[in-house]
């Protein structure tokens, strides 16, 4: 997998929380936080809605958590000597490759 493959990933979540944002016209932060204190939706249509959307959240997580460690892991083995030099490269759509 390369970076450019998480980022990928990375942006499709969003695009699938702005999704949410737009039909329930809440920001996903707002909602997670009800969410996680047990709030229920007003209405049961939106029961699934509820559960992908919290789902989503938490893939995002995951998924930010895994680009960041896979930077480090770039980072670590010397492919590349900094951040700035890493974006240089990923500018370019580079494919970096990251170790497992």
């Amino acid at each position: 997998m390369t970076l450019d493959d998480m980022l990928r990933d990375l942006h499709a979540l969003r695009e699938d929380l702005m999704v949410f944002e737009r039909k329930y016209n809440t920001p996903t932060e707002v909602f997670v936080d009800a969410y996680r204190h047990g709030e229920e939706p007003a209405d049961s249509s939106w029961v699934l809605d509820w559960s992908d959307w919290a789902a989503t959240y938490e893939l995002l997580q995951e998924r930010l958590a895994q680009y960041s460690a896979g930077v480090n892991r770039v980072l670590e083995g010397n492919q590349i000597n900094s951040l700035s030099q890493l974006m240089e490269r990923t500018a370019r759509h580079e494919p970096i490759a990251v170790p497992a």
